[in-house]
Protein backbone atom coordinates (compact mmCIF):
# COMPACT_ATOMS: atom_id res chain seq x y z
CA UNK A 1 0.00 0.00 0.00
CA UNK A 2 1.19 3.50 -0.88
CA UNK A 3 -0.67 6.22 1.08
CA UNK A 4 -4.09 4.59 0.46
CA UNK A 5 -5.03 0.90 0.03
CA UNK A 6 -5.92 1.17 -3.66
CA UNK A 7 -2.39 2.34 -4.55
CA UNK A 8 -0.08 -0.66 -4.52
CA UNK A 9 2.92 -2.29 -6.22
CA UNK A 10 2.66 -5.39 -8.40
CA UNK A 11 5.18 -8.17 -9.07
CA UNK A 12 6.80 -6.10 -11.84
CA UNK A 13 7.43 -3.28 -9.36
CA UNK A 14 4.87 -1.06 -11.09
CA UNK A 15 2.36 1.17 -9.36
CA UNK A 16 -1.18 -0.19 -9.48
CA UNK A 17 -4.34 1.90 -9.17
CA UNK A 18 -7.43 -0.05 -8.23
CA UNK A 19 -5.67 -3.20 -9.38
CA UNK A 20 -4.70 -1.79 -12.79
CA UNK A 21 -1.05 -1.45 -13.79
CA UNK A 22 -0.20 2.26 -14.14
CA UNK A 23 2.23 1.61 -17.00
CA UNK A 24 -0.41 -0.36 -18.89
CA UNK A 25 -2.87 2.48 -18.34
CA UNK A 26 -0.34 5.01 -19.65
CA UNK A 27 0.41 2.84 -22.69
CA UNK A 28 -3.29 2.38 -23.47
CA UNK A 29 -4.63 5.88 -22.82
CA UNK A 30 -1.53 8.08 -23.12
CA UNK A 31 -0.36 10.80 -20.75
CA UNK A 32 -1.25 13.01 -19.06
CA UNK A 33 -4.29 11.08 -17.89
CA UNK A 34 -6.54 11.28 -14.86
CA UNK A 35 -7.17 7.83 -13.38
CA UNK A 36 -10.05 7.30 -10.94
CA UNK A 37 -10.75 4.19 -8.89
CA UNK A 38 -14.53 3.95 -9.20
CA UNK A 39 -14.76 1.41 -6.39
CA UNK A 40 -13.23 3.89 -3.93
CA UNK A 41 -15.73 6.58 -4.91
CA UNK A 42 -18.64 4.19 -4.47
CA UNK A 43 -17.33 2.94 -1.12
CA UNK A 44 -16.91 6.52 0.12
CA UNK A 45 -20.46 7.39 -0.96
CA UNK A 46 -21.82 4.36 0.88
CA UNK A 47 -19.81 5.12 4.01
CA UNK A 48 -21.10 8.71 4.15
CA UNK A 49 -24.70 7.68 3.48
CA UNK A 50 -24.64 4.92 6.11
CA UNK A 51 -22.97 7.13 8.74
CA UNK A 52 -25.30 10.07 8.09
CA UNK A 53 -28.46 7.97 8.36
CA UNK A 54 -27.15 6.03 11.37
CA UNK A 55 -26.14 9.07 13.40
CA UNK A 56 -28.40 11.87 12.16
CA UNK A 57 -31.52 9.89 11.29
CA UNK A 58 -33.15 8.23 8.31
CA UNK A 59 -33.91 11.56 6.60
CA UNK A 60 -30.27 12.73 6.63
CA UNK A 61 -28.74 13.20 3.19
CA UNK A 62 -25.13 13.63 2.07
CA UNK A 63 -24.76 15.73 -1.07
CA UNK A 64 -21.81 15.29 -3.38
CA UNK A 65 -20.23 18.74 -3.76
CA UNK A 66 -19.68 18.33 -7.47
CA UNK A 67 -17.42 21.32 -7.96
CA UNK A 68 -14.70 18.92 -6.80
CA UNK A 69 -15.09 16.77 -9.92
CA UNK A 70 -17.86 17.24 -12.45
CA UNK A 71 -18.58 15.08 -15.49
CA UNK A 72 -21.59 13.07 -16.58
CA UNK A 73 -20.29 9.75 -15.27
CA UNK A 74 -19.67 10.97 -11.73
CA UNK A 75 -23.28 12.15 -11.40
CA UNK A 76 -24.47 8.72 -12.52
CA UNK A 77 -22.31 7.03 -9.89
CA UNK A 78 -23.55 9.33 -7.14
CA UNK A 79 -27.18 8.88 -8.20
CA UNK A 80 -26.80 5.10 -8.12
CA UNK A 81 -25.36 5.30 -4.60
CA UNK A 82 -28.35 7.31 -3.32
CA UNK A 83 -26.71 10.67 -2.55
CA UNK A 84 -27.88 14.13 -3.55
CA UNK A 85 -25.66 16.67 -5.27
CA UNK A 86 -24.55 20.24 -4.73
CA UNK A 87 -24.22 22.23 -7.97
CA UNK A 88 -22.78 25.73 -8.22
CA UNK A 89 -23.29 26.75 -11.86
CA UNK A 90 -25.50 26.36 -14.87
CA UNK A 91 -22.86 24.10 -16.38
CA UNK A 92 -22.96 21.73 -13.43
CA UNK A 93 -26.76 21.73 -13.53
CA UNK A 94 -26.67 20.93 -17.25
CA UNK A 95 -24.20 18.10 -16.72
CA UNK A 96 -26.33 16.65 -13.94
CA UNK A 97 -29.38 16.88 -16.19
CA UNK A 98 -27.41 15.15 -18.95
CA UNK A 99 -26.77 12.33 -16.46
CA UNK A 100 -30.52 12.24 -15.66
CA UNK A 101 -29.80 12.98 -12.03
CA UNK A 102 -33.02 13.27 -9.98
CA UNK A 103 -33.70 17.01 -9.85
CA UNK A 104 -35.37 16.81 -6.45
CA UNK A 105 -32.03 15.73 -4.95
CA UNK A 106 -30.15 18.74 -6.37
CA UNK A 107 -29.15 21.69 -4.17
CA UNK A 108 -28.14 24.74 -6.19
CA UNK A 109 -25.47 26.98 -4.65
CA UNK A 110 -23.50 30.03 -5.76
CA UNK A 111 -22.83 33.55 -4.52
CA UNK A 112 -23.83 35.25 -7.79
CA UNK A 113 -26.54 33.27 -9.55
CA UNK A 114 -27.74 35.05 -12.67
CA UNK A 115 -31.39 35.29 -13.64
CA UNK A 116 -30.60 32.74 -16.35
CA UNK A 117 -29.16 30.37 -13.73
CA UNK A 118 -32.28 30.72 -11.57
CA UNK A 119 -34.58 30.18 -14.54
CA UNK A 120 -32.63 27.07 -15.52
CA UNK A 121 -32.93 25.69 -11.98
CA UNK A 122 -36.67 26.41 -11.84
CA UNK A 123 -37.28 24.83 -15.24
CA UNK A 124 -35.33 21.73 -14.23
CA UNK A 125 -37.33 21.39 -11.04
CA UNK A 126 -34.28 21.65 -8.79
CA UNK A 127 -35.31 20.59 -5.30
CA UNK A 128 -33.57 23.26 -3.22
CA UNK A 129 -31.91 26.56 -4.02
CA UNK A 130 -29.44 27.87 -1.44
CA UNK A 131 -29.95 31.63 -1.54
CA UNK A 132 -26.86 33.74 -0.94
CA UNK A 133 -28.18 37.29 -0.55
CA UNK A 134 -30.99 39.84 -0.73
CA UNK A 135 -30.91 40.55 -4.46
CA UNK A 136 -30.90 36.87 -5.34
CA UNK A 137 -33.79 36.29 -2.95
CA UNK A 138 -35.86 39.03 -4.59
CA UNK A 139 -35.02 37.80 -8.10
CA UNK A 140 -35.89 34.21 -7.25
CA UNK A 141 -39.18 35.29 -5.65
CA UNK A 142 -40.15 37.20 -8.80
CA UNK A 143 -39.14 34.39 -11.19
CA UNK A 144 -40.81 31.67 -9.14
CA UNK A 145 -43.97 33.70 -8.59
CA UNK A 146 -44.28 34.29 -12.33
CA UNK A 147 -44.33 30.51 -12.75
CA UNK A 148 -46.81 29.99 -9.94
CA UNK A 149 -44.16 28.33 -7.76
CA UNK A 150 -43.06 28.55 -4.15
CA UNK A 151 -39.46 27.36 -4.50
CA UNK A 152 -37.92 25.55 -1.53
CA UNK A 153 -34.85 27.43 -0.31
CA UNK A 154 -32.17 27.46 2.33
CA UNK A 155 -30.41 30.68 3.28
CA UNK A 156 -26.63 30.67 3.33
CA UNK A 157 -25.37 31.90 6.70
CA UNK A 158 -21.82 32.82 7.68
CA UNK A 159 -21.36 31.79 11.31
CA UNK A 160 -18.01 33.56 11.80
CA UNK A 161 -15.79 30.49 12.18
CA UNK A 162 -12.08 30.41 11.28
CA UNK A 163 -11.06 26.77 10.65
CA UNK A 164 -7.34 27.70 10.37
CA UNK A 165 -6.95 26.33 6.86
CA UNK A 166 -5.64 28.08 3.74
CA UNK A 167 -7.34 31.47 3.54
CA UNK A 168 -8.33 30.84 -0.10
CA UNK A 169 -10.59 27.96 0.97
CA UNK A 170 -12.07 29.58 4.10
CA UNK A 171 -15.73 30.45 3.53
CA UNK A 172 -17.42 30.71 6.91
CA UNK A 173 -15.92 33.86 8.41
CA UNK A 174 -17.78 37.18 8.60
CA UNK A 175 -15.69 38.88 5.91
CA UNK A 176 -16.64 36.55 3.07
CA UNK A 177 -18.18 36.85 -0.38
CA UNK A 178 -20.50 34.01 0.66
CA UNK A 179 -23.67 34.26 2.68
CA UNK A 180 -25.12 36.48 5.39
CA UNK A 181 -23.31 37.05 8.67
CA UNK A 182 -25.00 36.35 11.97
CA UNK A 183 -22.81 38.89 13.78
CA UNK A 184 -23.90 41.85 11.62
CA UNK A 185 -27.63 41.14 11.85
CA UNK A 186 -27.85 40.45 8.11
CA UNK A 187 -28.69 36.78 8.64
CA UNK A 188 -31.79 37.58 10.70
CA UNK A 189 -32.83 40.36 8.31
CA UNK A 190 -32.75 38.14 5.22
CA UNK A 191 -34.59 35.43 7.12
CA UNK A 192 -37.44 37.83 7.90
CA UNK A 193 -37.53 38.92 4.27
CA UNK A 194 -37.65 35.32 3.01
CA UNK A 195 -40.55 34.55 5.33
CA UNK A 196 -42.50 37.46 3.83
CA UNK A 197 -42.19 36.35 0.20
CA UNK A 198 -44.71 34.01 -1.44
CA UNK A 199 -42.42 32.83 -4.24
CA UNK A 200 -40.07 31.03 -1.87
CA UNK A 201 -40.56 28.50 0.91
CA UNK A 202 -37.87 28.72 3.57
CA UNK A 203 -36.92 25.31 4.95
CA UNK A 204 -33.80 26.21 6.88
CA UNK A 205 -30.20 27.32 6.73
CA UNK A 206 -26.86 26.41 5.23
CA UNK A 207 -23.28 27.07 6.29
CA UNK A 208 -19.90 25.94 5.02
CA UNK A 209 -16.79 26.95 6.92
CA UNK A 210 -14.01 25.89 4.57
CA UNK A 211 -12.07 22.98 3.16
CA UNK A 212 -9.31 20.51 4.03
CA UNK A 213 -10.12 20.60 7.76
CA UNK A 214 -8.71 17.84 9.99
CA UNK A 215 -10.13 18.88 13.36
CA UNK A 216 -13.70 18.50 14.65
CA UNK A 217 -13.64 21.69 16.74
CA UNK A 218 -14.48 24.09 13.87
CA UNK A 219 -17.50 21.94 12.94
CA UNK A 220 -18.58 21.86 16.58
CA UNK A 221 -18.35 25.64 16.82
CA UNK A 222 -20.24 26.12 13.55
CA UNK A 223 -23.00 23.71 14.63
CA UNK A 224 -23.43 25.54 17.94
CA UNK A 225 -23.61 28.90 16.17
CA UNK A 226 -26.16 27.65 13.65
CA UNK A 227 -28.37 25.95 16.24
CA UNK A 228 -28.34 29.06 18.39
CA UNK A 229 -29.27 31.08 15.31
CA UNK A 230 -32.20 28.73 14.59
CA UNK A 231 -33.38 29.26 18.18
CA UNK A 232 -33.00 33.03 17.89
CA UNK A 233 -34.98 33.06 14.63
CA UNK A 234 -37.73 31.02 16.28
CA UNK A 235 -37.88 33.47 19.16
CA UNK A 236 -37.95 36.48 16.83
CA UNK A 237 -40.33 35.21 14.15
CA UNK A 238 -41.97 31.97 15.29
CA UNK A 239 -40.34 30.13 12.36
CA UNK A 240 -38.37 27.00 13.30
CA UNK A 241 -36.02 25.63 10.64
CA UNK A 242 -36.58 22.01 9.73
CA UNK A 243 -33.36 21.62 7.75
CA UNK A 244 -29.74 22.42 8.59
CA UNK A 245 -27.03 22.02 5.97
CA UNK A 246 -23.62 21.91 7.65
CA UNK A 247 -21.63 21.89 4.42
CA UNK A 248 -18.48 19.84 3.97
CA UNK A 249 -14.77 20.37 4.41
CA UNK A 250 -13.29 17.25 6.03
CA UNK A 251 -9.68 16.86 4.96
CA UNK A 252 -7.95 14.27 2.79
CA UNK A 253 -4.60 12.60 3.27
CA UNK A 254 -2.40 13.80 0.40
CA UNK A 255 0.97 12.93 1.97
CA UNK A 256 2.32 10.61 4.65
CA UNK A 257 2.50 13.61 7.01
CA UNK A 258 -1.25 14.22 6.78
CA UNK A 259 -3.57 12.64 9.30
CA UNK A 260 -5.95 9.92 8.19
CA UNK A 261 -9.56 10.78 9.01
CA UNK A 262 -12.19 8.21 9.91
CA UNK A 263 -15.11 9.93 8.19
CA UNK A 264 -17.76 7.74 9.84
CA UNK A 265 -16.34 8.56 13.28
CA UNK A 266 -16.20 12.26 12.39
CA UNK A 267 -19.86 12.20 11.31
CA UNK A 268 -20.79 10.41 14.53
CA UNK A 269 -18.99 13.07 16.57
CA UNK A 270 -20.65 15.92 14.69
CA UNK A 271 -24.06 14.26 15.12
CA UNK A 272 -23.58 14.04 18.87
CA UNK A 273 -22.69 17.74 18.92
CA UNK A 274 -25.79 18.65 16.89
CA UNK A 275 -28.15 16.59 19.04
CA UNK A 276 -26.77 18.09 22.24
CA UNK A 277 -26.82 21.57 20.73
CA UNK A 278 -30.45 21.24 19.63
CA UNK A 279 -31.48 20.14 23.12
CA UNK A 280 -29.55 23.01 24.69
CA UNK A 281 -31.10 25.53 22.28
CA UNK A 282 -34.59 24.21 22.93
CA UNK A 283 -35.33 23.32 19.31
CA UNK A 284 -36.29 20.14 17.48
CA UNK A 285 -33.53 18.15 15.81
CA UNK A 286 -33.50 19.40 12.21
CA UNK A 287 -32.93 17.26 9.14
CA UNK A 288 -29.18 17.40 8.58
CA UNK A 289 -27.56 17.73 5.17
CA UNK A 290 -23.83 17.22 4.61
CA UNK A 291 -21.81 18.23 1.54
CA UNK A 292 -18.69 16.08 1.09
CA UNK A 293 -16.78 16.71 -2.11
CA UNK A 294 -13.03 16.30 -1.81
CA UNK A 295 -13.38 13.49 0.73
CA UNK A 296 -15.44 11.42 -1.73
CA UNK A 297 -13.18 11.68 -4.78
CA UNK A 298 -9.71 13.09 -4.05
CA UNK A 299 -7.98 9.94 -2.85
CA UNK A 300 -9.61 7.88 -5.61
CA UNK A 301 -7.59 9.70 -8.25
CA UNK A 302 -4.08 9.76 -9.63
CA UNK A 303 -2.58 11.58 -12.60
CA UNK A 304 -0.08 9.85 -14.86
CA UNK A 305 2.58 11.85 -16.70
CA UNK A 306 5.56 11.02 -18.89
CA UNK A 307 8.92 12.38 -17.74
CA UNK A 308 10.59 14.56 -20.35
CA UNK A 309 13.74 16.27 -19.13
CA UNK A 310 15.66 15.78 -15.88
CA UNK A 311 17.69 18.89 -15.12
CA UNK A 312 20.18 18.97 -12.23
CA UNK A 313 21.57 22.35 -11.16
CA UNK A 314 24.49 21.74 -8.78
CA UNK A 315 24.11 23.63 -5.53
CA UNK A 316 20.50 24.46 -6.27
CA UNK A 317 17.90 21.86 -7.14
CA UNK A 318 16.80 19.09 -9.48
CA UNK A 319 13.95 19.63 -11.93
CA UNK A 320 11.86 16.80 -13.36
CA UNK A 321 9.67 18.08 -16.18
CA UNK A 322 6.53 16.24 -17.22
CA UNK A 323 4.09 16.48 -20.12
CA UNK A 324 1.39 18.16 -18.03
CA UNK A 325 1.46 20.75 -15.27
CA UNK A 326 -0.65 23.63 -14.03
CA UNK A 327 -3.26 23.33 -16.81
CA UNK A 328 -4.26 19.90 -15.47
CA UNK A 329 -3.38 20.57 -11.80
CA UNK A 330 -3.33 24.25 -10.76
CA UNK A 331 -3.52 23.56 -7.03
CA UNK A 332 0.18 24.00 -6.27
CA UNK A 333 0.24 27.32 -8.12
CA UNK A 334 -2.91 28.43 -6.28
CA UNK A 335 -2.49 27.01 -2.79
CA UNK A 336 0.98 25.43 -2.60
CA UNK A 337 -0.86 22.14 -2.15
CA UNK A 338 1.35 19.19 -1.28
CA UNK A 339 1.15 15.85 -3.08
CA UNK A 340 2.76 12.43 -3.06
CA UNK A 341 4.52 11.51 -6.30
CA UNK A 342 6.53 8.51 -7.46
CA UNK A 343 8.01 6.89 -10.53
CA UNK A 344 5.38 4.32 -11.45
CA UNK A 345 7.92 2.13 -13.29
CA UNK A 346 9.86 1.53 -10.06
CA UNK A 347 7.22 2.18 -7.42
CA UNK A 348 8.60 -0.42 -5.02
CA UNK A 349 12.09 1.09 -4.91
CA UNK A 350 13.34 3.55 -2.33
CA UNK A 351 12.75 7.24 -2.97
CA UNK A 352 16.30 8.57 -2.87
CA UNK A 353 16.00 11.56 -5.21
CA UNK A 354 14.60 14.99 -4.31
CA UNK A 355 13.20 17.11 -7.10
CA UNK A 356 10.90 19.90 -8.14
CA UNK A 357 8.29 18.44 -10.47
CA UNK A 358 7.70 21.01 -13.18
CA UNK A 359 5.14 21.27 -15.93
CA UNK A 360 5.65 22.07 -19.59
CA UNK A 361 4.12 25.56 -19.68
CA UNK A 362 6.01 28.76 -20.37
CA UNK A 363 5.45 29.90 -16.79
CA UNK A 364 7.99 29.75 -13.97
CA UNK A 365 5.21 29.01 -11.50
CA UNK A 366 4.13 25.93 -13.45
CA UNK A 367 5.03 23.44 -10.74
CA UNK A 368 3.30 20.40 -9.30
CA UNK A 369 5.50 20.33 -6.23
CA UNK A 370 8.88 21.22 -4.76
CA UNK A 371 11.18 19.06 -2.66
CA UNK A 372 9.32 15.93 -3.71
CA UNK A 373 10.95 12.56 -2.91
CA UNK A 374 11.06 10.29 -5.97
CA UNK A 375 12.81 7.24 -7.29
CA UNK A 376 15.56 8.54 -9.60
CA UNK A 377 13.75 9.51 -12.80
CA UNK A 378 14.71 9.01 -16.42
CA UNK A 379 13.30 10.41 -19.64
CA UNK A 380 10.32 8.30 -20.66
CA UNK A 381 9.42 7.16 -17.14
CA UNK A 382 5.82 7.37 -15.99
CA UNK A 383 5.46 9.73 -13.04
CA UNK A 384 2.32 9.37 -10.91
CA UNK A 385 0.89 12.07 -8.68
CA UNK A 386 -1.54 10.59 -6.16
CA UNK A 387 -4.84 11.89 -4.77
CA UNK A 388 -5.72 14.10 -7.72
CA UNK A 389 -9.40 13.18 -7.90
CA UNK A 390 -10.59 16.54 -6.57
CA UNK A 391 -10.03 20.00 -8.05
CA UNK A 392 -7.76 18.80 -10.84
CA UNK A 393 -10.00 17.94 -13.80
CA UNK A 394 -12.65 20.38 -12.54
CA UNK A 395 -10.12 23.26 -12.46
CA UNK A 396 -8.22 22.28 -15.61
CA UNK A 397 -7.56 24.84 -18.33
CA UNK A 398 -6.15 25.08 -21.84
CA UNK A 399 -3.30 27.41 -20.86
CA UNK A 400 -0.60 27.41 -23.54
CA UNK A 401 -3.28 25.83 -25.73
CA UNK A 402 -2.81 22.41 -24.18
CA UNK A 403 -5.64 19.89 -24.54
CA UNK A 404 -7.12 18.61 -21.29
CA UNK A 405 -6.39 14.99 -20.32
CA UNK A 406 -8.94 12.19 -20.38
CA UNK A 407 -10.68 10.80 -17.31
CA UNK A 408 -10.28 7.04 -17.01
CA UNK A 409 -12.42 5.04 -14.58
CA UNK A 410 -10.93 1.85 -13.18
CA UNK A 411 -13.12 -0.79 -11.55
CA UNK A 412 -11.94 -4.25 -10.50
CA UNK A 413 -8.77 -3.75 -12.51
CA UNK A 414 -10.59 -2.89 -15.74
CA UNK A 415 -10.43 0.58 -17.26
CA UNK A 416 -12.80 2.61 -19.42
CA UNK A 417 -12.84 6.15 -20.76
CA UNK A 418 -15.30 8.43 -18.93
CA UNK A 419 -14.14 11.69 -20.56
CA UNK A 420 -12.16 11.50 -23.78
CA UNK A 421 -8.90 13.38 -24.28
CA UNK A 422 -9.28 16.77 -25.88
CA UNK A 423 -7.71 17.20 -29.30
CA UNK A 424 -6.15 20.14 -31.07
CA UNK A 425 -9.32 20.24 -33.17
CA UNK A 426 -11.36 20.69 -29.99
CA UNK A 427 -9.20 23.70 -29.11
CA UNK A 428 -10.18 25.56 -32.27
CA UNK A 429 -13.75 24.26 -32.50
CA UNK A 430 -15.26 27.47 -31.11
CA UNK A 431 -12.97 29.81 -33.06
CA UNK A 432 -14.59 31.92 -35.77
CA UNK A 433 -12.28 31.89 -38.82
CA UNK A 434 -14.31 33.92 -41.31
Amino acid sequence: MILHPHFDVNEQGHLTIGGADALALANTFGTPAYILDETVIRENCRAYLHAAKTHFGADALPLYASKALSFTGIYRIVAEEGLGIDCVSGGELYTAQNARFPAERIYFHGNNKTDADLCQALEMGVGTIVVDGDEELEALHALASARGLAQKILLRITPGIDPHTHRAVVTGNVDSKFGNAIATGQALAITKKALSLSGVRLAGFHCHIGSQIFEIDPFRDAAHMMLRFIADVKAATGFEATELNLGGGLGVRYTEEDREIDYAAAIAAIAEIVRAGARSAGIAMPRVILEPGRSLVAAAGATLYTVGSVKEIPGFRNYVSVDGGMPDNPRYALYQSRYTALIADRAGEKKDYIATVAGRCCESGDLIGEGMPLQKPRRGDILAVLCTGAYNYSMASNYNRLPRPPVILVRDGKARVAVRRETFADLVDLDITE
